[in-house]
């Protein structure tokens, strides 16, 4: 099988001037810089881009009762989507200084959540809008005990309003059918898991014994 490799690499890349234009709760930064071309030559352009910084999603699943813990928060992002500003989300937070991935999916699940995560395990890592924001996102799933999962979370300085849902896997599958997913790290959570479901069940029903005998 033949493997797409690009064309191009960063170091065909020469940024020239990189100014922060607005530094606030987000930053925005105007780049010039030049790239090579496929036919040959360079490209001098002037873009801005959002510097929003690297983050973590998690998606949350209890294989034995067979449910995904989701949360439910005001975007503003979303005031004009359809279906309104309130999104139905994973667990999900930005990496500080010093982090890992896996430091903030435990912390972010205990904060939006209130539960612990067991097993993290990664997913994929994309870029959810190249065009114009530099953010990569870390996409992990994990396991829970849903038993726990209720009320209301998050933390009160970062503006944050959380409610915690449980959701039977059934259920999640058909709102992704029906189109009534709409951020980005949610479908593609659940389109994986969809298409892996057996076998990533079957890992969790086995390591959550596991841990329950030891």
């Amino acid at each position: 099988m033949k493997h797409w490799q690009p064309a191009f690499t960063r170091q065909d890349v020469t940024v020239n001037e990189d100014h922060c234009v607005y530094n606030g709760f987000f930053k925005m930064h105007k780049l010039q810089l030049m790239h090579a071309r496929f036919e040959g030559g360079q490209e001098t352009v002037t873009r801005e881009i959002f510097r929003r910084g690297n983050a973590v999603a998690v998606l949350l699943l209890d294989p034995l009762r067979e449910e995904l813990v989701l949360i439910e928060q005001f975007r503003t992002g979303a005031l004009a989507a359809p279906g309104g500003p309130w999104l139905l989300e994973l667990v999900a937070g930005m990496i500080e200084a010093d982090e890992t991935a896996l430091a903030v999916a435990e912390r972010e699940t205990l904060e939006e959540a209130g539960l612990a995560v067991q097993h993290i395990t990664p997913i994929m890592g994309y870029l959810p809008s190249p065009g114009g924001m530099d953010e990569w996102i870390h996409l992990l799933y994990g396991f829970v005990d849903a038993s726990a999962a209720e009320g209301l979370h998050g933390l009160a300085d970062e503006g944050e309003d959380i409610r915690v849902l449980r959701l039977p896997v059934p259920a999640v599958f058909e709102l992704l059918d029906a189109g009534q997913l709409n951020n980005g790290a949610i479908i593609i959570a659940v389109q994986w898991l969809k298409l892996n479901y057996p076998s990533i069940r079957e890992r969790g029903v086995g390591l959550m014994q596991r841990d329950d005998e030891a």
